[in-house]
């Protein structure tokens, strides 16, 4: 907590915001160049910076006005669950192979008993 104390009183303005454990702070910036990229910069229709800027800053003023903090509903529960899911993939996929395997295996010995 001293940390976050030292932070507040470096950037009196700053907000913390905690994100998902497993995802980093990093992963949210490039979600939001991707939203920039999608909504402001695309089409490339532009004549010169000012334009440039000029859109940047007025999506940045828009998003900042509507933009709201979402609830994470991802829990720990539901990590276990997708895990299991993949698990019991993964092993489905492995028994498969096993499988397809030996039936290949038995074709070949057939058609090598047949010539």
């Amino acid at each position: 907590m001293k940390a976050a104390d030292r932070l507040a009183g470096a950037f009196p303005t700053a907000v913390l915001v905690h994100t998902p454990v497993h995802a980093s702070w990093l992963n949210q910036v490039g979600i939001y160049f991707s939203v920039v990229q999608r909504k402001v910069v695309s089409p490339n229709d532009f004549t010169n910076l000012t334009e440039v800027r000029d859109r940047l800053r007025g999506f940045e003023d828009r998003y900042n006005a509507t933009a709201q903090p979402f609830q994470w509903r991802f829990t720990t529960s539901d990590l276990d669950d997708l895990l299991a899911r993949l698990d019991r993939h993964t092993t489905d996929h492995q028994e498969e192979s096993s499988a397809r395997a030996l039936l290949e295996q038995a074709a070949e010995q057939t058609c090598e008993s047949q010539q």
